[in-house]
């Protein structure tokens, strides 16, 4: 399921996916569509990419069994905020001290988590520039 808004800026674009690894792709592709629309730089649209697709796959091992993944984009004129949750059996956040994390924090520049409503979300805002 795949739905956005319609003013220039501000845009929220969210998709639902099934919490598997074979659709983590389609995370990655969009959150590389949205940083071109906002004239993210290449190297920016590259790193964005891999945050998005590392913030997924450190999600999955949490996911309940059938769940679906959920991401949000919110485009702002030199931001893109990225939100991946899944419903979690274990509300475990994912360890700040991991190699996983100070790759995403790398990549994405500020990288949040939380536990709310038993799901698990990985929060990440990548500026332009």
């Amino acid at each position: 399921m795949v739905s956005e808004s319609d003013s220039s800026f501000g845009d929220l674009v969210e998709l639902q996916v099934p919490a598997s690894s074979a659709y983590l792709t389609v995370l990655r592709t969009t959150a590389a569509r949205l940083a071109a629309r906002i004239g993210f730089t290449l190297d920016e649209i590259e790193d964005l990419r891999i945050a998005v697709d590392e913030a997924g796959a450190m999600l999955l091992p949490l996911a309940t069994t059938g769940a679906t993944m959920h991401c949000s984009f919110q485009l702002h004129p030199d931001i893109l905020d990225v939100v991946v949750s899944v419903p979690a059996a274990k509300t475990d956040l994912p360890s700040r001290d991991s190699f996983a994390w100070t790759v995403l924090s790398a990549l994405a520049g500020e990288v949040h988590s939380r536990v709310e409503d038993g799901r698990v979300s990985i929060m990440l805002r990548k500026k332009r520039g």
